[in-house]
């Protein structure tokens, strides 16, 4: 996958979310409007969760914009971490909606308050359910070209929003069968499938603010770039860590001592290239230079 320059991604970012944004305004309006009109308080309450999705478009827009400025002498390493932030504060908001849902849904079960909306129900949530797909699986790509966790998990957000209207389509079609109870039922299911993408999202960003290492394969890729490079005795001490979009890489490589300090350089540029060249991810890497202690004797004895 080939590299987005910083520009070029935030702008990807912001071009699909805005189209997200156009679209939660329509959604909102429908459902809340329909709602009313019709009495389905599921109609209203998947109105309140478009208005959530609308809230974390923002949310989207403002991390990646913050997360996107340049390093400086208080963020030396710049502020991708801010769109891991972002991207948590979207999966809380989920868990609230989820957990919001489930319990309402209960106690509408419990109350057994029983609701048939008619047709009109039918037409809006259809509406919303194609609209959202199509947004989720867009906004997904976007994400995985972009390399961004926050517009991921917006684009879950996405697919939740789609559920819900799926679940208030499949209660609609049962309370026309004669069964009022199965919106709420629905939805209940709907909460859970929330909480499990919430919970994995959530996990995720904890993980990188944890300041924890790449991915298997991204590892994988530079150890076979160092192993297979003839320039140097060996290396050790690699480490990784992700910070954003960015993956920050460095390594301890071990040369002949008795290579100049230009032609080390040389080789670290060389090595530097060849791993930027294998990631995916856009990369920054260090690496240390040293003498192969086992050349140094060897060296020593021979000058002896």
């Amino acid at each position: 996958m080939p590299l987005q320059p910083i520009d070029e991604r935030q702008e990807k970012i912001r071009s699909i979310t805005l189209w997200g944004v156009l679209l939660n305004i329509f959604l909102v309006a429908l459902k809340l409007i329909s709602g009313i009109l019709i009495g389905s308080s599921a109609l209203i309450a998947d109105g309140v969760h478009s208005l959530s999705d609308l809230a974390t478009d923002f949310i989207v827009l403002i991390g990646t914009r913050l997360s996107s400025r340049p390093a400086d002498k208080t963020h030396p390493y710049g502020h991708g971490k801010l769109e891991a932030i972002a991207s948590i504060m979207i999966a809380l908001v989920l868990l609230f909606i989820s957990f919001g849902l489930i319990w309402s849904a209960g106690i509408l079960i419990f109350q057994h308050k029983h609701n048939y909306p008619g047709y009109m129900i039918l037409i809006v949530a259809f509406v919303s359910v194609i609209f959202k797909e199509i947004l989720f699986y867009i906004t997904r790509k976007v994400s995985r070209i972009t390399q961004s966790t926050v517009l991921y998990a917006n684009a879950w957000h996405h697919r939740s929003d789609s559920l819900s209207s799926f679940a208030v389509l499949i209660g609609g079609v049962a309370s026309l069968l004669g069964w009022g109870l199965a919106d709420q039922v629905a939805t209940i299911v709907v909460g859970f499938m929330i909480i499990g993408v919430a919970g994995k999202i959530l996990f995720d960003n904890l993980l990188e603010l944890s300041e924890h290492s790449a991915d298997s394969e991204s590892i994988q890729k530079i150890e076979n770039v160092l192993s297979k490079e003839a320039d140097i005795s060996s290396w050790h001490a690699l480490r990784t860590r992700l910070v954003g979009a960015e993956l920050f890489v460095d390594v301890h490589l071990l040369v002949d001592p008795a290579l100049s300090v230009q032609k080390s350089h040389d080789i670290s540029v060389k090595i530097e290239g060849k791993i930027k060249k294998e990631l995916s991810k856009p990369s920054n890497i260090l690496v240390h230079i040293e003498p192969d202690q086992e050349k140094c004797t060897n060296l020593n004895l021979e000058e002896k």
